[in-house]
Order: structure tokens, then C-alpha cells, then sequence
């Protein structure tokens, strides 16, 4: 059977900062631009029956830059939405709510974990739908990715927290003897 390639965006300003990133809308860095360049090379002769991209430009740009034809976007593939928390660093949150955690507390004006992984489940049930004609390629953002992995593998959203992802990196979903497992990860 085939696979679900997750392709994070290139490196932004931000992303590089650790400030959380959901719905502002940046560019790649230079480097962004050639991770994704890249992260194209990497994909060379693997064709896609989908490409189902986040509606934010640093996605589209990737892929775009992957040499991939974007089929569709959709919101349920925006990052986690950090509400209070957008362009603020978890070190600077952490001054005032030490022990606080996305993966378990969410984000106040934002989404809880379980409001991802439900977008998540969304996204990865529609690209089941295609893998009966080929591989599909998610392209989208370091958090929502995590979940989506998490999700594969039937863990809470939460699980999510324990998949560390790159810039520009490529994961693979794929199947053994019936079971979702993750065949690739970060790379």
C-alpha cells in the first residue's frame, strides 16, 4: 500500500526564534527557501496521487519550491492555533505558568488538543481515501504534523509531544501487516 509523506515548511523567521506560529502568515528565511528546495530533491521520482497543503503561504511556498502541485488545501491542516500564545516563545511562558504544556493544557484563546487531533483525524481519513492510487504528500507545520503522527499511530494528540520535527523535514505513515505505523520520521 502506499504512503503519507508529512513535509514540514521550510524555516521562518519565527519558526528559527521559537516564537509559535499559527495563523500569522510569514515567508521562508533564505534558509527556509533552500530546505525546501531540498526537501524537493528528496522527493525526486516518488509521484503523488494528492498534495494536500495548509492554506498558509510558508506551505504553499514549500511546496511549491519542492517542485510538488499543490491538489488542495484545507484549515484542517493550519497549525495549532496558539491563540494568546501566537508569536510568543514557550521559554517566555514559562516565566509565568512554569509547568505549562501545549501537548496537555492547549493554548487559552486558542484550541485544546483534542480540537487538533480531531482536524488531524479529518485530514488523515480524507488521505486514506487516496492511497489506493498512490502516495499522498501533507504539506504543513511542525505541531499539526506531530499530531497527525500521533494520530496514525492511535495515540492522543498529546502523543504528538514526543515526535520532534524539523524544518523542511519529510516523515513517512505507512502500513505493516495491517497495522498504521510510522515508517520514517524527521528526516
Amino acid at each position: 500500500m502506499a504512503e503519507i509523506v508529512l513535509i514540514r515548511h521550510g524555516q521562518t523567521e519565527w519558526s528559527a526564534n521559537g516564537r509559535h506560529t499559527s495563523y500569522t502568515d510569514l515567508d521562508l528565511t533564505e534558509e527556509g527557501v533552500a530546505q525546501a528546495r531540498l526537501a524537493g530533491e528528496r522527493l525526486t521520482g516518488r509521484k503523488f496521487a494528492a498534495v494536500i497543503s495548509s492554506p498558509r503561504h510558508r506551505a504553499l511556498r514549500t511546496a511549491e519550491l519542492a517542485g510538488l502541485t499543490v491538489t488542495e488545501t484545507t484549515e484542517d491542516l493550519a497549525e495549532w492555533n496558539y491563540g494568546d500564545y501566537e508569536g510568543v516563545t514557550s521559554a517566555t511562558i514559562h516565566e509565568t505558568r512554569p509547568s505549562w504544556s501545549l501537548w496537555t493544557d492547549g493554548a487559552p484563546g486558542g484550541e485544546t488538543p483534542e480540537e487538533v487531533g480531531a482536524r488531524l483525524d479529518r485530514v488523515l481519513a480524507h488521505a486514506r481515501t487516496f492511497l489506493d492510487t498512490g502516495d499522498v504528500a501533507l504539506i504543513a507545520h511542525g505541531h499539526s504534523l506531530r499530531v497527525a503522527g500521533a494520530r496514525w499511530i492511535g495515540l492522543p494528540a498529546s502523543g504528538g509531544g514526543l515526535l520532534k520535527l524539523g524544518t523542511a523535514t519529510l516523515s513517512t505513515l505507512g502500513f505493516e501487516r495491517g497495522n498504521q505505523v510510522i515508517d520514517t520520521w524527521n528526516g
